[in-house]
């Protein structure tokens, strides 16, 4: 028999009617035998999702506030998915359960990790399946960050027994039981990581599209879904803001070539995105797949003649950056150049300093600085082997009159990595698109 794990997303458990569907889609193929979910969204653009509401009560909380208008908030958004489903639930207990925690040392995790724990347990009572709660399974270290093999392994020994079951997303607990959640949408890593656990032949991913589209659908009109992608142009894509997944959920899965199918609650007929190691055979490859970009991005060139002469410049730099715990997105190297791009609103409070460090330790010929500025990735596994279809990237965005202030193709084959002023990103990504779509050669 078949393993899928099944991940439904928050506006796929916003209400009652959601909850219909999803027992439509689960009941239609047997093999869907675990379900991840996450915390009711929005259910109209105006609405609040209840995570942000349960945030809003901790702050109240902390802040010693009243919060009780915003707690029955939260209940009545229960309260109408229980009662349209005609369950017996008790939810009167767990509201007083969470507002006992915010009336003596209310913890933030703890409290944004409550939509899930809810919703999945409404779920298990609607489907009939028994419930999983992470903490029980999901292992963290005390500082917040996952044990990922004691995950697998707790995951693994907790769902196999179990024919049918309704595990809650996004949180999960250190040795001393207390409660750490992933960053927002980190629902979509428990669904990987129990598809890992449970050695799933599928993990599939709903949500509100009918999967990944090729470029920001905000900017470009009507973009083209991709059926197919590798885990790799996935995650880069999700890094430079595609958000249909979660970026660390792609590795989970991919360590044991678990497909990944991202599908629409709301059209289960659509095919969706597949995302696999290989495409498979009669699949035509094409050499991009897809546009994405980030704003707000700072570039800090430092130029010195011989800088790669074996002195360690190079080395001394990124030992200035790691001694601030500053990330950074590239480095560029050239025979007298060091060019680094890093998060604006990483460097916003330090960049003064960030740049007299570096003056006093490297003595530069040059130190200069470019701010407001968005990177963009042309991502495709065969992208680099294509000389056409880098030429017309580029040719586009100089007929176009948009300034390129970096390059940066790896030597992974997989994007090209380009810069442009902040003013001018969504222009650059229409006129990418465009280019690569009207091409029969390079087409997506």
């Amino acid at each position: 028999m078949r393993k899928i794990v099944a991940k439904f997303g928050g506006t796929s458990l916003a209400d009652a009617a959601h909850f219909r569907k999803i027992k439509e889609i689960v009941s239609a193929d047997t093999d869907r035998r675990y379900i991840v979910a996450s915390a009711p969204g929005k259910r109209f653009p105006e609405d609040i999702k209840v995570t942000d509401l349960l945030l809003s009560c901790y702050e109240k909380a902390a802040d010693g506030q009243p919060f009780e208008d915003t707690l029955l908030a939260i209940k009545n958004r229960f309260q109408d998915i229980i009662s349209d489903l005609d369950i017996d639930f008790p939810l009167d207990k767990e509201i007083d359960i969470i507002r006992e925690h915010l009336s003596t040392k209310p913890e933030k995790d703890y409290l944004a990790s409550r939509g899930e724990y809810l919703n999945s347990r409404i779920l298990a009572k609607y489907l009939d399946f028994h419930f999983v709660d992470p903490a029980w399974c999901v292992s963290f270290y005390p500082d917040g960050t996952l044990n990922e093999p004691m995950t697998k392994r707790a995951m693994g020994a907790s769902l196999y027994p179990l024919n049918h079951a309704v595990i809650a997303g996004f949180y999960g607990a250190d040795d001393e039981g207390k409660i750490h959640t992933f960053s927002r949408g980190g629902s979509d890593v428990t669904g990987s990581l129990a598809a890992c656990a449970v050695n799933a032949d599928l993990y599939e991913n709903w949500t509100d599209v009918s999967g990944l589209l090729a470029a920001d659908p905000r900017i470009v009109d009507d973009p083209r879904s991709v059926e197919y992608l590798s885990y790799r142009e996935l995650r880069t894509l999700s890094y430079m803001g595609a958000s249909v997944l979660h970026t660390d959920a792609v590795l989970p899965a991919s360590e044991k070539g678990i497909p990944i199918n991202i599908k629409n609650t709301d059209r289960p007929e659509d095919n969706g995105t597949m995302i696999v190691r290989k495409l498979p055979k009669g699949e035509t490859r094409y050499p991009v797949t897809g546009v994405a970009g980030r704003l707000g991005m700072t570039v800090i060139q430092v130029e010195k003649v011989m800088v790669s002469d074996g002195s360690g410049f190079s080395a001394i730099m990124l030992d200035i950056l790691k001694q601030r715990n500053l990330p950074f997105e590239q480095c560029l190297t050239g025979i007298d150049t060091i060019t680094l791009v890093i998060r604006s609103d990483l460097i916003a409070d330090c960049k003064d300093d960030l740049l007299s460090e570096i003056q006093s330790v490297l003595k530069p010929d040059f130190l200069g600085i470019k701010e407001n500025l968005s990177m963009i990735a042309v991502v495709g596994e065969k992208s680099t082997e294509s000389s056409d279809a880098n030429i017309q990237v580029l040719y586009t965005l100089k007929k176009a009159g948009i300034e390129i202030s970096t390059i940066n193709q790896g030597a992974g084959k997989l994007n090209l990595l380009i810069g442009v002023p902040e003013e001018r990103y969504e222009d650059a990504i229409s006129v990418i698109y465009s280019a690569i779509d009207e091409s029969q050669n390079v087409a997506i």
